[in-house]
C-alpha cells in the first residue's frame, strides 16, 4: 500500500530533523530554560523550524502545533502535532534516548504518526488503516493476555507517585511478570513490536505521545489515558497496551473506566 502525501511529508520532515540533530549531537550546545523550566537548545528550535517549513509548505491549510514555535491544533480540521526533540534532557546529557515526534490530528483523532530516533537508530511510522512499521518492517503487538507473564514499562512516574493511584500501581508492579522503565520513544516502539506488553506514564504532554498513539493503535494495541479515556490535546497520562491486557490494567489501577 502506497503512503499518503501526508505520511511522505512527515517522513521527509523527520529525515530533515534527524540530519540536524545528528550534526549537533555531542556539540556542547548552550541550554536555556523555558517558562515551564524545561530545557531547550539550538537543536530543538532548528529541528522544529525545518519540520515546520516542510509540512506547512506542503499543506498550508493545516494547523501546526509545535513544542518550540507554538501554533494551534484546535482551530483547523487537520493539524500537525510536533515535538522536534522529545527527550531534550537526554540530548543534553549525550545519550541517545531522544527522538522526533510528528503526528497528524484530523477532526480530533490522531491518524498518522512518525517517531524517529536518529542516533538510537530506529524510525517507526503508522497511518490509519495501513499498519505500523519499524525500520521498514511491519510490526504487531503481542498476544499475551495474563498480567503475571506481561512486561510493563513505566515513565514519568513522579506525578503518579504523589497521587491516589500510587499504591495501586505498586500492587500492579508486584503482579506483572517483568517491570522496566525504557521511557520516551523506546517503550512505545517495543510495545508496538510485541517486545513488551504495557506502558504506563504520567505527566506527559500530547506532543510527546501523539505519534505513539497512531503507531501502537495500528500495530493492534490500545492507547488511552489512565482513566481509559481517548487521548486528546489535554491528556497528561498514558495507558498503552497490547489490547488484551488493557481492561485488566485499568481494573488493577481502579480506574473509573474499569468500574463502569
Amino acid at each position: 500500500m502506497s503512503s499518503s502525501p501526508e505520511l511522505q511529508a512527515a517522513l521527509e520532515a523527520a529525515a530533515a530533523a534527524a540530519e540536524i540533530a545528528r550534526s549537533l549531537y555531542r556539540r556542547n550546545l548552550a541550554v536555556r530554560l523555558k517558562s515551564d523550566k524545561s530545557p531547550v537548545t539550538e537543536a530543538d528550535v532548528r529541528c522544529e523550524l525545518a519540520i515546520r517549513e516542510i509540512l506547512s509548505s506542503r499543506f498550508p491549510a493545516y494547523g501546526f502545533f509545535g513544542e518550540e514555535t507554538g501554533g494551534t491544533a484546535a482551530e483547523t480540521e487537520s493539524a500537525w502535532l510536533v515535538d522536534p526533540i522529545d527527550g531534550t534532557k537526554a540530548f543534553i546529557r549525550e545519550y541517545p534516548m531522544f527522538s522526533t515526534q510528528i503526528a497528524l490530528m484530523r477532526c480530533g483523532e490522531i491518524v498518522l504518526g512518525v517517531s524517529s530516533a536518529p542516533v538510537y537508530g530506529e524510525i517507526a511510522h503508522a497511518e490509519r488503516g495501513c499498519g505500523a512499521f519499524l525500520n521498514g518492517q511491519r510490526i504487531a503487538v503481542s498476544d499475551l493476555d495474563e498480567l503475571e507473564v506481561a512486561a510493563l514499562s513505566s515513565g514519568n512516574l513522579k506525578t503518579l507517585a504523589s497521587g491516589t493511584l500510587w499504591n495501586r500501581y505498586g500492587d500492579l508492579v508486584a503482579r506483572v511478570g517483568r517491570i522496566r522503565g525504557y521511557g520516551d520513544f523506546l517503550h512505545y516502539h517495543l510495545l508496538a513490536a510485541g517486545k513488551i506488553d504495557v506502558v504506563v506514564e504520567s505527566d506527559v504532554n500530547v506532543l510527546d505521545i501523539a505519534a505513539a498513539v497512531a503507531i501502537v493503535s495500528e500495530a493492534g494495541g490500545v492507547f488511552t489515558d489512565l482513566e481509559g479515556r481517548p487521548i486528546t490535546l489535554s491528556s497528561t497520562t498514558v495507558l498503552a497496551s497490547n489490547g488484551r491486557l488493557h481492561a485488566k490494567v485499568l481494573a488493577a489501577l481502579g480506574a473509573a473506566a474499569a468500574r463502569r
